[in-house]
């Protein structure tokens, strides 16, 4: 009997091409790990970087500019991680 946890259109691929779905998944998993790391960090940077904002002087803002760079990069893994993870079953993969 087919198992029926798999999706439909995984059910009848060759070794090779599981193993390349694997490898995305696992890719997926470590772009998110990364992005919420980054996430987390940005968060605390925060702090600082609203410090900067208050007391740099006119444009010169560099702590805010590599925390809102931060704050997108994380963002974009996070995206990208759950976009290559998609089609898996369960919630943790290890």
């Amino acid at each position: 009997m087919a198992n029926m946890m798999i999706p439909v259109e995984e059910r009848h691929l060759t070794p090779e091409q599981v193993d390349q779905i694997d490898r995305r998944r696992r890719r997926g998993q470590l772009l998110l790990v990364v992005g919420f790391q980054a996430l987390i960090i940005a968060t605390i940077i925060t702090i600082w970087s609203g410090q900067d904002f208050t007391y740099s002087p006119g444009w010169i803002h560099p702590l805010g500019y590599w925390d809102a760079l931060l704050f997108l990069a994380s963002l974009i893994c996070i995206g990208v991680g759950i976009q290559l993870r998609r089609g898996l079953n369960e919630f943790f993969s290890y």
